[in-house]
Protein backbone atom coordinates (compact mmCIF):
# COMPACT_ATOMS: atom_id res chain seq x y z
CA UNK A 1 0.00 0.00 0.00
CA UNK A 2 3.02 2.21 0.47
CA UNK A 3 4.72 3.38 -2.16
CA UNK A 4 8.66 2.96 -0.57
CA UNK A 5 10.09 2.66 -4.51
CA UNK A 6 8.95 6.06 -5.15
CA UNK A 7 11.80 7.07 -1.86
CA UNK A 8 14.71 5.75 -4.01
CA UNK A 9 16.30 9.36 -4.52
CA UNK A 10 15.65 10.16 -1.00
CA UNK A 11 18.52 8.78 0.79
CA UNK A 12 21.01 6.59 0.02
CA UNK A 13 19.89 2.65 -1.64
CA UNK A 14 21.12 1.07 1.34
CA UNK A 15 19.84 2.97 3.82
CA UNK A 16 16.81 2.25 2.50
CA UNK A 17 17.02 -1.07 1.91
CA UNK A 18 18.22 -1.57 5.55
CA UNK A 19 14.85 0.15 6.79
CA UNK A 20 12.93 -1.87 4.09
CA UNK A 21 14.23 -5.24 6.15
CA UNK A 22 13.82 -4.12 9.48
CA UNK A 23 9.83 -3.33 8.34
CA UNK A 24 9.23 -6.47 6.81
CA UNK A 25 10.97 -8.30 9.70
CA UNK A 26 8.61 -6.63 12.16
CA UNK A 27 5.44 -6.96 9.84
CA UNK A 28 6.28 -10.71 9.26
CA UNK A 29 4.22 -12.02 12.11
CA UNK A 30 1.09 -10.53 11.01
CA UNK A 31 1.58 -11.65 7.41
CA UNK A 32 1.86 -14.94 9.14
CA UNK A 33 -1.62 -14.16 10.98
CA UNK A 34 -3.41 -13.73 8.16
CA UNK A 35 -1.89 -16.45 6.10
CA UNK A 36 -2.15 -19.46 9.28
CA UNK A 37 -4.78 -17.79 11.52
CA UNK A 38 -3.31 -19.48 14.26
CA UNK A 39 -2.03 -18.43 17.58
CA UNK A 40 1.84 -18.37 16.85
CA UNK A 41 4.49 -20.63 18.54
CA UNK A 42 6.11 -17.45 19.75
CA UNK A 43 4.70 -14.19 21.44
CA UNK A 44 4.55 -11.48 19.82
CA UNK A 45 6.15 -7.93 20.69
CA UNK A 46 3.83 -5.11 22.17
CA UNK A 47 4.91 -3.09 19.50
CA UNK A 48 3.95 -5.73 16.77
CA UNK A 49 0.41 -6.19 18.49
CA UNK A 50 -0.55 -1.94 18.82
CA UNK A 51 0.31 -2.30 14.93
CA UNK A 52 -2.35 -4.71 14.24
CA UNK A 53 -4.81 -3.20 16.18
CA UNK A 54 -4.07 0.07 15.59
CA UNK A 55 -4.72 -1.08 11.44
CA UNK A 56 -8.20 -2.96 12.17
CA UNK A 57 -9.22 0.08 14.49
CA UNK A 58 -7.73 2.43 11.09
CA UNK A 59 -10.75 0.62 8.94
CA UNK A 60 -13.70 1.48 10.76
CA UNK A 61 -15.60 4.03 9.54
CA UNK A 62 -15.28 6.81 12.67
CA UNK A 63 -11.77 7.17 11.21
CA UNK A 64 -12.85 8.19 7.84
CA UNK A 65 -12.26 11.94 8.29
CA UNK A 66 -14.13 13.11 5.66
CA UNK A 67 -17.44 11.34 6.25
CA UNK A 68 -20.45 13.03 7.45
CA UNK A 69 -21.95 11.47 10.38
CA UNK A 70 -25.28 11.98 11.21
CA UNK A 71 -26.29 8.99 13.22
CA UNK A 72 -27.03 8.78 16.48
CA UNK A 73 -24.34 5.99 17.47
CA UNK A 74 -21.08 7.03 15.39
CA UNK A 75 -18.72 6.00 17.57
CA UNK A 76 -17.84 9.46 18.96
CA UNK A 77 -15.85 9.57 22.36
CA UNK A 78 -15.11 11.93 24.49
CA UNK A 79 -11.86 11.92 24.38
CA UNK A 80 -8.93 10.50 22.85
CA UNK A 81 -8.25 8.67 26.09
CA UNK A 82 -11.67 7.24 26.16
CA UNK A 83 -11.21 5.69 22.39
CA UNK A 84 -7.96 3.88 23.78
CA UNK A 85 -9.64 2.46 26.72
CA UNK A 86 -11.26 0.43 23.67
CA UNK A 87 -8.16 -0.05 21.71
CA UNK A 88 -9.64 2.45 19.12
CA UNK A 89 -12.85 -0.13 18.44
CA UNK A 90 -15.35 2.91 19.38
CA UNK A 91 -18.38 1.09 17.07
CA UNK A 92 -17.68 -2.64 19.24
CA UNK A 93 -18.54 -5.81 17.19
CA UNK A 94 -21.31 -7.93 15.96
CA UNK A 95 -24.65 -6.36 14.91
CA UNK A 96 -28.23 -6.11 16.81
CA UNK A 97 -29.18 -9.31 15.86
CA UNK A 98 -26.36 -11.29 15.77
CA UNK A 99 -22.52 -11.04 18.24
CA UNK A 100 -20.68 -12.42 15.43
CA UNK A 101 -22.29 -10.82 12.68
CA UNK A 102 -20.56 -8.10 10.73
CA UNK A 103 -20.56 -4.83 11.87
CA UNK A 104 -21.86 -2.61 8.86
CA UNK A 105 -19.71 0.42 10.21
CA UNK A 106 -16.55 -1.75 11.82
CA UNK A 107 -14.81 -3.35 8.92
CA UNK A 108 -11.90 -3.59 11.24
CA UNK A 109 -13.71 -4.47 14.38
CA UNK A 110 -15.66 -7.39 12.16
CA UNK A 111 -11.81 -8.58 11.66
CA UNK A 112 -10.86 -8.29 15.11
CA UNK A 113 -13.67 -10.32 15.87
CA UNK A 114 -12.85 -13.08 13.30
CA UNK A 115 -9.57 -13.38 14.45
CA UNK A 116 -10.10 -13.08 17.95
CA UNK A 117 -12.39 -16.07 17.69
CA UNK A 118 -10.06 -18.24 15.24
CA UNK A 119 -7.41 -18.04 17.66
CA UNK A 120 -10.03 -18.94 20.42
CA UNK A 121 -10.81 -21.99 18.51
CA UNK A 122 -7.41 -23.16 17.88
CA UNK A 123 -5.92 -22.09 21.32
CA UNK A 124 -8.51 -24.53 23.12
CA UNK A 125 -7.43 -27.54 20.61
CA UNK A 126 -3.44 -26.52 21.30
CA UNK A 127 -4.67 -26.97 24.62
CA UNK A 128 -5.64 -30.10 25.04
CA UNK A 129 -9.07 -30.16 23.73
CA UNK A 130 -9.22 -31.01 20.39
CA UNK A 131 -12.59 -32.00 19.49
CA UNK A 132 -13.74 -28.02 20.02
CA UNK A 133 -15.13 -27.55 16.34
CA UNK A 134 -15.71 -23.37 17.23
CA UNK A 135 -15.32 -20.86 19.96
CA UNK A 136 -16.41 -17.57 20.76
CA UNK A 137 -15.20 -14.61 22.32
CA UNK A 138 -17.82 -13.24 24.14
CA UNK A 139 -17.50 -9.74 26.11
CA UNK A 140 -19.40 -10.82 29.08
CA UNK A 141 -17.59 -12.35 32.52
CA UNK A 142 -18.46 -16.36 33.09
CA UNK A 143 -21.88 -15.62 34.60
CA UNK A 144 -23.62 -14.02 32.13
CA UNK A 145 -22.10 -16.41 28.95
CA UNK A 146 -23.65 -19.04 31.16
CA UNK A 147 -26.73 -17.39 30.97
CA UNK A 148 -26.48 -16.98 27.58
CA UNK A 149 -25.71 -20.69 26.80
CA UNK A 150 -28.73 -21.52 28.86
CA UNK A 151 -30.81 -19.40 27.30
CA UNK A 152 -30.40 -21.62 24.22
CA UNK A 153 -30.99 -24.98 26.19
CA UNK A 154 -33.99 -23.56 27.75
CA UNK A 155 -35.51 -22.45 23.90
CA UNK A 156 -34.25 -25.65 22.87
CA UNK A 157 -36.42 -27.89 25.19
CA UNK A 158 -39.09 -25.91 26.57
CA UNK A 159 -38.31 -27.75 30.15
CA UNK A 160 -37.44 -25.52 33.30
CA UNK A 161 -35.08 -27.50 35.36
CA UNK A 162 -31.53 -27.15 35.74
CA UNK A 163 -29.62 -30.09 36.96
CA UNK A 164 -26.91 -28.54 39.10
CA UNK A 165 -24.27 -30.64 40.99
CA UNK A 166 -23.82 -28.58 44.11
CA UNK A 167 -21.05 -25.92 43.85
CA UNK A 168 -21.26 -22.99 45.91
CA UNK A 169 -20.80 -19.79 43.96
CA UNK A 170 -23.44 -17.11 43.01
CA UNK A 171 -22.62 -16.53 39.59
CA UNK A 172 -23.88 -20.03 38.41
CA UNK A 173 -27.13 -19.79 40.48
CA UNK A 174 -27.43 -16.51 39.28
CA UNK A 175 -27.25 -17.61 35.67
CA UNK A 176 -29.65 -19.78 36.15
CA UNK A 177 -32.29 -18.13 37.86
CA UNK A 178 -31.61 -14.85 35.17
CA UNK A 179 -33.13 -16.62 32.16
CA UNK A 180 -36.29 -17.85 34.30
CA UNK A 181 -35.15 -21.18 35.08
CA UNK A 182 -35.14 -23.35 38.46
CA UNK A 183 -31.82 -25.32 39.63
CA UNK A 184 -32.17 -28.65 40.72
CA UNK A 185 -29.19 -29.13 43.11
CA UNK A 186 -27.49 -32.37 43.39
CA UNK A 187 -25.82 -32.30 46.96
CA UNK A 188 -22.01 -32.92 47.40
CA UNK A 189 -21.29 -35.89 49.67
CA UNK A 190 -17.57 -36.63 51.46
CA UNK A 191 -15.52 -39.43 50.31
CA UNK A 192 -12.28 -39.34 52.78
CA UNK A 193 -11.33 -35.67 52.40
CA UNK A 194 -12.80 -34.77 49.27
CA UNK A 195 -16.30 -33.41 48.63
CA UNK A 196 -18.01 -35.09 45.07
CA UNK A 197 -21.03 -35.35 43.65
CA UNK A 198 -22.04 -38.88 42.49
CA UNK A 199 -22.49 -38.98 38.82
CA UNK A 200 -25.57 -41.71 40.18
CA UNK A 201 -27.22 -39.06 42.07
CA UNK A 202 -27.19 -36.38 38.60
CA UNK A 203 -28.80 -39.06 37.14
CA UNK A 204 -31.17 -39.82 39.55
CA UNK A 205 -31.69 -36.25 39.22
CA UNK A 206 -32.69 -35.86 35.77
CA UNK A 207 -36.33 -35.78 34.59
CA UNK A 208 -38.90 -35.07 31.32
CA UNK A 209 -38.26 -31.14 33.04
CA UNK A 210 -34.70 -31.30 32.78
CA UNK A 211 -33.25 -28.11 30.35
CA UNK A 212 -29.76 -28.73 30.71
CA UNK A 213 -27.16 -30.14 33.33
CA UNK A 214 -24.52 -27.85 34.21
CA UNK A 215 -21.22 -29.12 35.51
CA UNK A 216 -18.05 -27.77 36.89
CA UNK A 217 -14.66 -28.63 36.35
CA UNK A 218 -12.72 -26.42 38.95
CA UNK A 219 -13.41 -24.57 42.15
CA UNK A 220 -12.04 -25.14 45.13
CA UNK A 221 -10.67 -28.00 47.41
CA UNK A 222 -11.86 -29.98 48.94
CA UNK A 223 -14.59 -29.56 45.71
CA UNK A 224 -13.11 -32.02 43.21
CA UNK A 225 -13.94 -31.60 39.66
CA UNK A 226 -17.55 -33.11 38.20
CA UNK A 227 -17.41 -36.51 36.82
CA UNK A 228 -17.88 -35.16 33.63
CA UNK A 229 -17.09 -38.09 31.10
CA UNK A 230 -19.79 -40.16 33.09
CA UNK A 231 -22.47 -36.82 32.95
CA UNK A 232 -21.34 -36.49 29.32
CA UNK A 233 -22.83 -40.43 28.78
CA UNK A 234 -25.54 -39.63 31.05
CA UNK A 235 -26.18 -36.47 28.98
CA UNK A 236 -25.99 -38.47 25.79
CA UNK A 237 -28.36 -41.28 27.01
CA UNK A 238 -31.29 -38.67 28.44
CA UNK A 239 -31.21 -36.47 25.38
CA UNK A 240 -30.42 -33.39 27.52
CA UNK A 241 -28.19 -30.37 26.96
CA UNK A 242 -24.89 -30.83 28.89
CA UNK A 243 -22.80 -27.24 29.96
CA UNK A 244 -19.54 -27.22 31.41
CA UNK A 245 -18.15 -24.59 33.21
CA UNK A 246 -14.76 -24.49 32.81
CA UNK A 247 -14.06 -21.71 34.73
CA UNK A 248 -10.23 -21.71 34.66
CA UNK A 249 -9.23 -25.19 33.79
CA UNK A 250 -7.94 -23.86 30.54
CA UNK A 251 -4.69 -23.35 32.32
CA UNK A 252 -4.50 -26.80 33.54
CA UNK A 253 -3.55 -29.92 31.67
CA UNK A 254 -5.32 -32.14 33.63
CA UNK A 255 -8.76 -30.49 33.69
CA UNK A 256 -8.28 -30.12 29.54
CA UNK A 257 -8.01 -33.86 28.96
CA UNK A 258 -10.84 -34.38 31.49
CA UNK A 259 -12.62 -32.19 29.32
CA UNK A 260 -11.52 -33.62 25.97
CA UNK A 261 -12.50 -37.15 27.39
CA UNK A 262 -16.14 -35.99 28.18
CA UNK A 263 -16.58 -34.64 24.67
CA UNK A 264 -15.37 -38.34 23.34
CA UNK A 265 -17.51 -40.52 25.70
CA UNK A 266 -20.81 -38.48 25.75
CA UNK A 267 -22.68 -34.84 25.15
CA UNK A 268 -21.03 -32.00 25.63
CA UNK A 269 -22.99 -28.94 24.50
CA UNK A 270 -21.14 -26.24 25.95
CA UNK A 271 -17.69 -24.99 27.50
CA UNK A 272 -17.11 -21.81 29.37
CA UNK A 273 -13.98 -20.62 30.29
CA UNK A 274 -13.18 -17.23 31.95
CA UNK A 275 -10.59 -14.93 29.89
CA UNK A 276 -9.26 -13.64 33.08
CA UNK A 277 -8.90 -16.64 34.38
CA UNK A 278 -6.94 -18.37 31.85
CA UNK A 279 -5.60 -16.09 29.30
CA UNK A 280 -4.19 -12.86 31.74
CA UNK A 281 -6.76 -10.62 30.48
CA UNK A 282 -8.64 -7.25 32.56
CA UNK A 283 -11.99 -9.11 33.74
CA UNK A 284 -14.88 -9.34 31.24
CA UNK A 285 -14.55 -12.06 28.61
CA UNK A 286 -15.12 -15.67 27.99
CA UNK A 287 -15.25 -18.17 25.28
CA UNK A 288 -17.52 -20.39 24.53
CA UNK A 289 -16.48 -24.05 22.87
CA UNK A 290 -18.63 -26.37 21.22
CA UNK A 291 -18.62 -29.30 19.11
CA UNK A 292 -21.43 -28.36 17.44
CA UNK A 293 -21.13 -25.41 15.28
CA UNK A 294 -24.86 -24.80 15.16
CA UNK A 295 -25.28 -24.07 19.26
CA UNK A 296 -22.71 -21.69 19.19
CA UNK A 297 -24.50 -19.86 16.19
CA UNK A 298 -27.56 -19.72 18.08
CA UNK A 299 -25.70 -18.30 21.26
CA UNK A 300 -24.42 -15.73 19.39
CA UNK A 301 -28.06 -15.16 18.32
CA UNK A 302 -29.14 -14.55 21.90
CA UNK A 303 -26.72 -11.78 22.55
CA UNK A 304 -29.40 -8.58 22.93
CA UNK A 305 -27.64 -5.79 20.75
CA UNK A 306 -23.97 -5.24 19.65
CA UNK A 307 -21.32 -5.51 22.03
CA UNK A 308 -17.97 -3.84 23.38
CA UNK A 309 -14.64 -4.57 21.43
CA UNK A 310 -12.25 -3.67 24.54
CA UNK A 311 -12.52 -8.00 25.57
CA UNK A 312 -12.19 -9.29 22.58
CA UNK A 313 -8.86 -6.92 21.93
CA UNK A 314 -7.53 -7.64 25.17
CA UNK A 315 -7.91 -11.65 24.68
CA UNK A 316 -6.41 -10.98 21.26
CA UNK A 317 -3.69 -9.04 22.29
CA UNK A 318 -2.69 -11.71 25.54
CA UNK A 319 -2.76 -14.59 23.56
CA UNK A 320 -0.51 -13.08 20.81
CA UNK A 321 1.50 -11.92 23.65
CA UNK A 322 1.80 -15.32 25.36
CA UNK A 323 1.59 -17.52 21.83
CA UNK A 324 1.69 -21.71 22.03
CA UNK A 325 5.54 -21.67 24.30
CA UNK A 326 4.40 -18.92 25.93
CA UNK A 327 1.47 -20.15 27.58
CA UNK A 328 2.90 -23.50 27.78
CA UNK A 329 5.37 -22.28 30.24
CA UNK A 330 2.48 -20.61 32.58
CA UNK A 331 0.94 -24.05 32.57
CA UNK A 332 4.54 -25.81 33.86
CA UNK A 333 4.98 -22.75 35.85
CA UNK A 334 1.38 -23.48 37.72
CA UNK A 335 1.69 -27.06 38.36
CA UNK A 336 5.07 -26.40 39.81
CA UNK A 337 3.87 -23.71 41.94
CA UNK A 338 1.08 -26.17 43.06
CA UNK A 339 3.68 -28.57 44.25
CA UNK A 340 5.10 -25.78 45.83
CA UNK A 341 1.78 -24.87 47.59
CA UNK A 342 1.66 -28.09 48.69
CA UNK A 343 4.76 -28.68 50.51
CA UNK A 344 4.57 -25.21 52.09
CA UNK A 345 1.27 -26.15 53.63
CA UNK A 346 2.29 -29.23 55.00
CA UNK A 347 5.24 -27.77 56.81
CA UNK A 348 3.03 -25.38 58.46
CA UNK A 349 0.16 -28.17 59.04
CA UNK A 350 2.96 -30.43 61.06
CA UNK A 351 3.74 -27.34 62.74
CA UNK A 352 0.25 -26.61 64.20
CA UNK A 353 -0.99 -30.42 64.18
CA UNK A 354 -2.91 -29.75 60.98
CA UNK A 355 -2.92 -31.57 57.74
CA UNK A 356 -3.41 -31.45 53.93
CA UNK A 357 -7.05 -32.62 52.75
CA UNK A 358 -6.13 -35.50 50.53
CA UNK A 359 -7.77 -33.74 47.53
CA UNK A 360 -7.61 -34.32 43.20
CA UNK A 361 -7.53 -30.33 42.40
CA UNK A 362 -4.97 -29.28 39.99
CA UNK A 363 -5.21 -25.93 41.04
CA UNK A 364 -6.11 -25.83 44.99
CA UNK A 365 -4.84 -26.62 48.31
CA UNK A 366 -6.75 -27.23 51.65
CA UNK A 367 -5.49 -27.30 54.85
CA UNK A 368 -7.32 -27.95 58.18
CA UNK A 369 -7.96 -25.40 60.44
CA UNK A 370 -9.06 -28.34 63.40
CA UNK A 371 -7.74 -25.65 66.52
CA UNK A 372 -10.25 -23.31 65.76
CA UNK A 373 -11.12 -19.38 64.92
CA UNK A 374 -11.50 -20.27 60.94
CA UNK A 375 -12.73 -16.74 60.52
CA UNK A 376 -10.48 -14.98 62.54
CA UNK A 377 -7.62 -16.60 60.59
CA UNK A 378 -9.52 -15.48 57.13
CA UNK A 379 -10.21 -12.26 58.28
CA UNK A 380 -6.38 -11.72 59.76
CA UNK A 381 -5.12 -13.23 57.02
CA UNK A 382 -6.66 -10.63 54.36
CA UNK A 383 -5.64 -7.80 56.63
CA UNK A 384 -2.20 -9.34 56.28
CA UNK A 385 -2.34 -8.60 52.66
CA UNK A 386 -2.80 -12.46 51.29
CA UNK A 387 -5.50 -11.98 48.63
CA UNK A 388 -7.80 -14.85 47.29
CA UNK A 389 -7.19 -17.39 50.37
CA UNK A 390 -10.41 -18.74 51.89
CA UNK A 391 -11.02 -19.95 55.36
CA UNK A 392 -14.43 -21.60 55.86
CA UNK A 393 -16.39 -23.27 59.04
CA UNK A 394 -17.70 -26.87 57.99
CA UNK A 395 -21.14 -25.38 57.71
CA UNK A 396 -20.75 -22.56 55.43
CA UNK A 397 -21.66 -21.59 51.93
CA UNK A 398 -18.97 -22.36 50.10
CA UNK A 399 -18.00 -26.29 51.56
CA UNK A 400 -20.47 -27.52 48.62
CA UNK A 401 -21.81 -30.17 50.81
CA UNK A 402 -24.67 -30.29 53.98
CA UNK A 403 -21.45 -30.47 56.67
CA UNK A 404 -18.22 -30.93 56.45
CA UNK A 405 -15.89 -32.57 59.21
CA UNK A 406 -13.61 -30.16 59.50
CA UNK A 407 -13.22 -25.86 58.95
CA UNK A 408 -10.03 -25.28 56.51
CA UNK A 409 -8.03 -22.86 54.69
CA UNK A 410 -7.74 -23.39 50.76
CA UNK A 411 -5.16 -21.42 48.67
CA UNK A 412 -4.60 -21.40 44.83
CA UNK A 413 -1.85 -21.98 42.59
CA UNK A 414 -3.24 -20.82 39.58
CA UNK A 415 -1.75 -19.45 36.02
CA UNK A 416 0.85 -16.33 37.15
CA UNK A 417 1.20 -17.54 40.32
CA UNK A 418 4.96 -17.06 41.03
CA UNK A 419 7.03 -18.95 43.79
CA UNK A 420 7.58 -15.72 46.26
CA UNK A 421 3.56 -15.57 46.31
CA UNK A 422 3.25 -19.09 47.80
CA UNK A 423 5.97 -18.42 49.72
CA UNK A 424 5.39 -15.33 50.83
CA UNK A 425 1.40 -16.08 51.45
CA UNK A 426 2.65 -19.04 54.01
CA UNK A 427 5.11 -17.20 55.36
CA UNK A 428 2.25 -14.68 56.61
CA UNK A 429 -0.37 -17.47 57.62
CA UNK A 430 1.77 -18.85 59.78
CA UNK A 431 2.25 -15.04 61.64
CA UNK A 432 -1.14 -15.13 61.77
CA UNK A 433 -2.20 -18.54 63.26
CA UNK A 434 0.23 -18.27 65.57
CA UNK A 435 -1.44 -14.72 66.62
CA UNK A 436 -4.65 -15.59 66.38
CA UNK A 437 -3.94 -18.70 68.49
Amino acid sequence: MIPFEKLKNTIPKNLLERGLTVLTSESKPIKLLFEQRRVPDRGWKDPQIARLLDLFSSMDSDKDSEAACVGERMGRVASPLVSKLASGFNHGVGSSGDLAGIQPKAAGGSLLYYFANKLATDALKQFGVSRVKKALVLPTATGMSLALALSVARDTTCATEVVYPRIDHNSPLKAIRLVGLKEKIVEGKIFGDSVRVPEGDVEQAVSDNTCAILSTTTFFSPREPDNIKEIAKIAQEKNVPHIINNAYGVQSREIMKLVNSAMAAGRVDAIIQSCDKNFLTPLGGTIVASPNEGLLDKISGAYAGRASAAPVAQFLAAILSLGIDGYEKLRSEQEANRRLLEESLARLAEKYSERILQVYNPVSVAMTLSGGNAKKIGKTLFASRVMGARALDKTDFGVCCPEYFTAYINLDAAIGVKPEDVVLATERLDKVIRKVR
